[in-house]
């Protein structure tokens, strides 16, 4: 059996002077040693010099692949840090990456998805937060030094030496300026201290505003945000890269305030003493914090603790996942305030996925199946993805959706006031996968759910979606007010016109309005409705969970879409959560799942469902959407993940192969079933 090793064996990504100073603390550390350095530039002067004993190696990817190095140190421009620690965590790698993580949450949460899955450490590496003085100061206020917390004040700047335009602070394609570069410090700290106030490791705020200067290169070079937290704390953050701040850290309370100076470099980057004063109506107290070791050594032996330890991430006060993600949604919201998206983010530039690579085709993970109507086959899966709100975000969910098989996207005219349709469209033109795909549009949504609304919508969404047709098109709404003939009529006509190129249908249709549609195109020699869009779960809707929404679930309705092999794209698919913990007899505190879901039968269903997965080592939400799946007629589950790890776990559910029995026994739990089961 190999022995553990003694010391890891630390590698750094990209020299510069924040890896120098990583470099000193890996050689006043107790874990590690150093030993190599993976550069772009391996002639360049003065390495040796600057990282003593480390191998010098020509480019990063020499680096990783180094059998001799355990861990990597990323110390390179922030756009890079996905792309570097996803391919240093899938050659097995551990990480420490520079702030920020990511330049979104949306990166970092990939970032942690791939340390997740190759069972490696991944820390962000905020050093201030494994220096003892960082523990006192909890400490003190934990312990009520100044009372009741109310504002912290706390700010990071400094002033370059002029504008440099070819300088990374300054430059937009590499995310410069104020709020990625030393943002996420003031903002790490008002959530560790209104943490700390609250007994927790850290806080979310609920509201965050924010303001910045844009200078001549775009990038904010000075900016400020206000953070409100639960419970009323306020928290003025501060930041800059060419104007000078005191950088003093001020916590004020009910009975008096701390002042700290300087506090992210505690007593020194060599050690030294550190002060903490604490401010109260004619007293004034010194707390002193003393440290020898290296202000770097301290984030580097936490993170060689972790490793040696088989963590994956650090241990409090270190930046967790959780805290890293927190942080850096904050910085996303700052960033949204002022408008600042970085050209990198863009799909002119975003032209890779998340790790870096070009994207691949011909993945199996989610099945394809032929749909009556539909030129080409589609995944048994479609993705909903209305939550995000730049390419950068939903590229990385869209591009590991094809990967894994999937080709079926869901959009809508109103879905996020038209930018899920950009989105997508922006996508598709970008990965050059729009022959590959099939998009689902819908249109004529209340209140505007009318016949003539139908081709000026479609005309828009065909502008933002980048091409001439859809594949899949549904009227969102119905209007019993219109007769159903002027609806038929209004979409064949766009099928004619080669602007729908499969199936039409309804979403939130009755099933007598899809009769009535389906006699009339019949009778009259048009396009008859050939596909349908209603909720369609285990669990049964009890009420709309919103207005003109309609559910397939009912006996009648499984029984009418047999008898038809009506294809039916159901969302909610798997009950809004009811599968999950967030339901059972005993939980009131969800409003819409007491309203819509909670039923006696269905807590039946659920029940089965948590059996059934207990059997088979799922969960009960892969039994709900195996269900879906699995039904006499062409059912095709809208799942809506919003992140990597969401979006593997609905996969799970295609390991599941339920019987005409299994589905009967889930349903009404009958006796023949369950004796199978």
């Amino acid at each position: 059996m190999t022995s553990k090793p003694e010391k890891v064996r630390w590698g750094i990504l990209g020299p510069g002077n924040i890896a120098k100073a990583f470099a000193g603390g890996v050689a006043h550390s107790r874990t590690g040693t150093l030993v190599a350095l993976g550069a772009r530039n391996p002639g360049k002067a003065g390495l040796t010099e600057a990282f003593p004993g480390a191998r010098i190696l020509d480019g990063y990817e020499a680096l990783v692949g180094d059998p001799d190095v355990d861990a990597i140190y990323i110390s390179t421009p922030h756009p890079s840090h996905a792309e570097w620690a996803i391919k240093a965590a899938e050659a097995g790698k551990h990480v420490l990456c520079e702030k920020p993580l990511g330049l979104t949450a949306f990166e970092a949460d990939a970032m942690i998805h791939a340390a997740r899955k190759a069972g490696t450490f991944l820390g962000e590496a905020f050093m201030y937060r494994l220096h003892p003085q960082t523990a006192k100061l909890v400490e003190l206020i934990r312990a009520g030094a100044i009372c009741d917390i109310k504002m912290i004040k706390s700010s990071f700047g400094f002033a370059m030496p002029g504008f440099m335009p070819e300088h990374r602070l300054y430059a937009k394609d590499l995310a410069g300026g104020g709020i990625l570069d030393v943002g996420g410090y003031p903002v790490s700290m008002a959530r560790l201290i209104a943490g700390a106030a609250a007994g927790k490791p850290f806080a979310e705020p609920d509201k965050v505003v924010g303001a910045a200067h844009l200078g001549q290169s775009g990038v904010d070079e000075w900016a400020s945000a206000l953070l409100h937290f639960p419970g009323g704390i306020v928290a003025e953050v501060s930041c800059s890269i060419s104007l000078a701040q005191d950088n003093v850290l001020r916590i004020v309370g009910s009975k008096g305030r701390i002042e700290v100076a300087d506090f992210w470099y505690a007593g020194g980057q060599q050690g030294g003493t550190g002060e903490i004063r604490i401010i109260r109506p004619g007293d004034t107290e010194v707390v002193e914090v003393t440290e020898d070791g290296w202000l770097y050594a301290f984030e580097v032996d936490a993170a060689g603790e972790a490793i040696l330890g088989g963590k994956q991430e650090f241990a409090w006060p270190g930046m967790g996942w959780a805290d890293s993600l927190g942080n850096l949604r904050v910085l996303d919201k700052w960033r949204a305030a002022i408008g600042l998206e970085y050209d990198i983010e863009k799909p002119a530039k975003r032209v890779n996925t998340i790790s870096g690579r070009k994207l691949r085709s011909g993945g199996t993970a989610i099945p394809k199946r032929s749909i009556p109507g539909l030129p080409r086959p589609a995944s048994c899966l479609a993705l909903g993805f209305e939550d995000f709100r730049t390419f950068s975000s939903g590229a990385i969910l869209l591009d590991a959706y094809f990967e894994a098989g999937g080709n079926l996207f869901d959009t809508a005219f109103v879905y996020g006031s038209g930018y899920t349709e950009t989105l997508l469209g922006q996508w598709l033109k970008n990965r050059g996968v729009r022959e590959q795909s099939v998009v689902i549009g819908k249109g004529a949504h209340s209140p505007l759910c009318y016949p003539d609304v139908i081709g000026k919508q479609l005309t828009q969404s065909l502008e933002r979606l980048q091409t001439d047709h859809i594949d899949v098109y549904f009227m969102h709404r119905d209007n019993p007010d219109v007769p159903v003939d002027e609806f038929v009529d209004a979409m064949d006509r766009e099928v004619k016109a080669g602007r729908i190129r499969g199936p039409f249908g309804g979403s939130n249709w009755t099933m007598e309005r899809m009769d009535e549609a389906i006699a009339y195109a019949e009778r009259t020699g048009k396009q008859k409705p050939g596909a349908l869009s209603n909720n369609f779960s285990l669990a049964e809707m009890l009420e709309p969970i919103w207005a003109g929404c309609v559910t397939s679930s009912s006996d009648e309705w499984k029984a009418w879409l047999a008898a038809r092999q009506m294809p039916n794209f159901a969302w909610s698919s798997q009950g809004r959560g009811f599968f999950t913990d967030r339901a059972g007899r005993d939980r009131r505190d969800n409003e819409e799942l007491v309203r819509v879901w909670y039923s006696e039968r269905n807590f039946g269903r659920r029940d089965r469902a948590i059996e059934l997965a207990r059997r088979l080592g799922k969960s009960p939400i892969h039994v709900a959407l195996a269900y879906v799946l699995a039904q006499p007629f062409p059912s095709v589950p809208l799942i809506g993940p919003r992140t990597l790890d969401e979006l593997e776990d609905s996969l799970q559910a295609l390991d599941i192969s339920l019987s005409p029995d299994d589905l009967a026994w889930l349903d009404s739990g009958s006796d023949q079933a369950r004796a199978r089961a």
